[in-house]
């Protein structure tokens, strides 16, 4: 299992701080396809996404147990 972390307003779309999912195996790009299908948050391209506490590109792979957060793109002044 791999625990899925939401930040800011994707957490507010998720409707769920954290998920457990089973994502071992699949493409960060896949993943990210899967929880917009089943937790309706939308603009997961224009995101971060971090594997284990390290920036991860789309094509990475997920391993057994890896914790997945997607965090929003953050603008400020």
């Amino acid at each position: 299992m791999n625990k899925l972390l939401f930040f800011a307003h994707l957490r507010d779309e998720a409707g769920h701080e954290s998920v457990e999912i089973d994502a071992a195996g699949k493409t960060v790009a896949e993943l990210k396809r899967m929880v917009a299908e089943k937790y309706g948050v939308q603009k997961l391209d224009s995101s971060m996404t971090a594997i284990n506490e390290e920036f991860a590109s789309n094509e990475e792979v997920i391993k057994e147990g890896d914790t997945i957060a997607f965090i929003p793109p953050v603008s400020g002044g």
